[in-house]
């Protein structure tokens, strides 16, 4: 369900998508809300589901995640039972960072963040083990030209 959102709601997240480390005194004052205000509608897209938890922004080089691999999986399997383990697997793989199942030649990119070829090879054969694939290909990123970005509000 989308949610209707005037341009004072969209002001908030636009902010918050570029600072959510923002005093409630800061954000009310930079979309020209009283600060009680400002934490009413907060309260609120709070409590409707639409924004999910804070968090905060790591740099993956600083933290010696300095690889960064799109894994594009193919599969004969479409049954739901298949799918629900296959979910569950690669879930628990914790440098799988984004997971998608996608239309097209594949059927899922994941998106695997992790320390050097060494490390992404532990990742693939954990993600190979336990679930038949037909078929994985693995793409290397070599510059990081933009991630993270906000949605376009």
């Amino acid at each position: 369900m989308t949610h209707k959102l005037d341009h004072i709601d969209l002001a908030l997240l636009r902010a918050l998508q570029r600072d959510a480390s923002l005093s409630q005194r800061d954000l009310a004052e930079k979309v020209g809300l009283s600060q009680n205000a400002c934490w009413r509608r907060l309260k609120t897209l709070g409590e409707s589901g639409l924004m999910q938890g804070t968090t905060a922004r790591l740099d993956r080089k600083q933290l010696g995640l300095d690889l960064v691999v799109f894994v594009m999986l193919r599969t004969r399997h479409h049954s739901a039972d298949w799918l629900q383990t296959f979910r569950r697997h690669v879930l628990t793989i914790p440098e799988v960072v984004d997971f998608h199942r996608i239309g097209g030649d594949y059927d899922y990119q994941l998106k695997v963040v992790t320390e050097d070829m060494a490390s992404y090879d532990k990742v693939y054969q954990r993600l190979i083990e336990g679930v038949e694939l037909d078929s994985v290909t693995s793409y290397f990123a070599m510059e990081a030209i933009a991630e993270g970005r906000p949605l376009p509000l």
